[in-house]
């Protein structure tokens, strides 16, 4: 499955949270999820990636293996790819 996430890198404490927002797409959907990601990690050299690839690995209990990033390296609104 592919979810889209907010992150906020050198945050003072790490936690993932699932909130939903109007969606822009015109399909029956009129909302969606969208996970903000805080992590202490800086954005430097891919660290808070790293983090965040471990946070939401943790979150859905899953290897961190598991989860890629699919778009976003450098933004702060970022997919990723998580496989069950």
């Amino acid at each position: 499955m592919k979810i889209v996430v907010k992150v906020k890198p050198n945050a003072k404490v790490e936690g993932v949270e699932r909130v939903t927002q109007p969606s822009l797409l015109l399909e029956d959907k009129k909302e969606m999820s969208v996970y903000k990601v805080s992590v202490k990690a800086p954005p430097v050299g891919g660290k808070a990636n790293k983090a965040v690839v471990n946070a939401l690995a943790d979150y859905f209990d899953v290897a961190p293996s598991l989860v890629s990033l699919v778009s976003g390296p450098t933004s702060k609104s970022k997919i990723f790819e998580i496989i069950k």
